[in-house]
């Protein structure tokens, strides 16, 4: 049978997901993925993208549900580029990346024997996240009688339309965060709106407002506003942090970031406050943490403290062991470490986030914590050169795993147990077969389900040097 077509009509039975979260299906062979399917469905859909492999499908039509299939809450969803798993019921989620985890393990990694503990689900599947982040931006088609001038009562606070980078949808309400940013972001769209403030355009570099992001100590009650825009206008944006403030009684932080760069980032190079503190409080696994705009700190805190004592078991700790926490970020885990270990020490690339860490510490009475500032591929054969070493090895690399010569310095320095926290099962199972082939065996895999509702799964691997 001929390959199919661009433009076919294709009855398929959606059996897997692929990492992205869309649904898989096949045609003598021929694999075609298809957004917004679950497996168990037999759809009709048209094949919008053919290429050799494999090919890309939207539904026409559901002949079949599948008994995973559910109503999904969000009246965004399908739009939205955030959470595209709210179709499917939760217990099928969580085999899914249970699924995905073992698969990455088994096909990329190359690995063996192992355990892969069952998945530990998140206890709030809505409502757990306490960070936002909004993109202000302004139709191009909106003008005031044709001279030009955008009517600011069109002003988008939103998100990304899915695989749309250019296009924001304006989410008056995201099921992921608590009512207490809802209101907060209801409040500053309305504030920014009735005061006809300019919006940033990409094109030309005009413009004022780009971005919003909304944080929460979800122990405390506490709210921060971070207004990221390209000049530090406080006149504009004081009584806007005032009113805020008078609506939300939880804001307890108000502040101004400045990127005037074309980057388009929530960052700024410069942080004005507007109102109350720069920071706000929080509490994880019975320690006080201060979290300012541009600080990292676990976007699902409840979760957060459960993945937290799975590594902190992992790490087997009895008192008298040197811990290395490689990035480290604010210091969280190597804070919470420290109670039991004798020494940690926190390598982490961001100078920012090492004050913070260094600023948690002290706030906590915690003492015996070092925390450098610099690349783990180069701070740590520095350490190494000194003459410390390490029992224990706790590291949480970003998305794109471990620098190579940050892994042959980890296999080099030969701690006796490493632990290893991913959020991505692909670099995930190319690291730790790496490791495997430098002399350790890895003891268990186990799954953590920070992100409800989205393709993302988190997970945590314990490794031990080989006799």
């Amino acid at each position: 049978m001929a390959k199919p077509r661009r433009g076919d009509s294709l009855e398929l039975v959606i059996d897997d997901l692929a990492f992205g979260g869309e649904g898989v299906g096949r045609v003598n062979g021929y694999v075609v993925f298809v957004r917004g399917a679950v497996p168990g469905d037999r759809v009709r859909v048209k094949l919008v993208d053919a290429r050799s492999r494999f090919g890309r499908a939207v539904i026409e039509s559901i002949e079949v549900p599948s008994p995973d299939r559910v109503e999904p809450p969000c009246p965004y969803f399908g739009r939205c580029g955030g959470c595209r798993l709210q179709h499917i019921a939760y217990p099928a989620q969580l085999a899914f990346k249970e699924k995905q985890v073992r698969d990455c393990l088994e096909r990329i990694g190359g690995l063996g024997a192992f355990e892969l503990r069952p998945i530990l689900p998140g206890p709030e599947p809505y409502g757990y996240r306490n960070k936002m982040e909004f993109t202000i931006t302004r139709p191009s088609q909106a003008t005031d009688g044709g001279c030009g001038v955008a009517d600011p009562a069109t002003t988008v606070v939103g998100l990304h339309q899915a695989d749309r980078y250019d296009v924001v949808l304006d989410i008056e309400r995201c099921l992921l965060q608590s009512e207490t940013m809802n209101a907060l972001l209801d409040a500053f769209r309305q504030e920014i709106r009735a005061r006809a403030l300019s919006v940033y355009d990409q094109d030309s570099g005009a413009g004022l407002l780009r971005f919003v992001s909304l944080r929460e100590g979800r122990s405390t009650g506490e709210a921060m506003v971070n207004i990221v825009a390209t000049a530090p206008d406080v006149e504009a944006f004081g009584p806007v942090a005032d009113r805020l403030a008078a609506r939300v009684p939880e804001t307890a932080s108000v502040v101004l970031n400045v990127n005037a760069k074309k980057a388009s980032v929530a960052v700024g190079t410069e942080e004005h406050l507007l109102r109350g503190r720069d920071h706000i409080r929080a509490s994880l696994g019975g320690l006080s943490f201060q979290v300012s705009a541009n600080s990292f700190f676990q976007t699902n805190t409840v979760q957060a403290e459960r993945l937290f004592a799975v590594v902190e078991g992992a790490c087997g700790l009895a008192g008298g062991e040197t811990v290395m926490d490689l990035y480290s970020g604010t210091g969280t885990i190597s804070l919470l470490l420290a109670r039991r270990a004798r020494w940690v020490y926190g390598i982490e690339v961001a100078a920012a986030a090492v004050t913070d860490a260094v600023r948690n510490a002290r706030a906590n009475g915690i003492a015996n914590c070092t925390f450098l500032a610099g690349e783990v591929r180069v701070v740590l054969p520095t350490l190494m050169r000194d003459g410390v070493r390490a029992d224990v090895v706790v590291a949480d690399p970003p998305r794109a795993g471990f620098h190579p010569k940050a892994l042959q310095a980890l296999a080099a320095l030969g701690a006796e147990r490493l632990v290893y926290v991913s959020c991505n099962p692909a670099t995930l199972a190319r690291d730790l077969g790496d490791l495997v082939r430098a002399g350790y065996r890895l003891e268990w895999e186990h799954p953590v389900d920070m992100f409800p509702q989205t393709p993302h799964i988190e997970a945590v691997a314990r490794l031990r040097r080989a006799s």
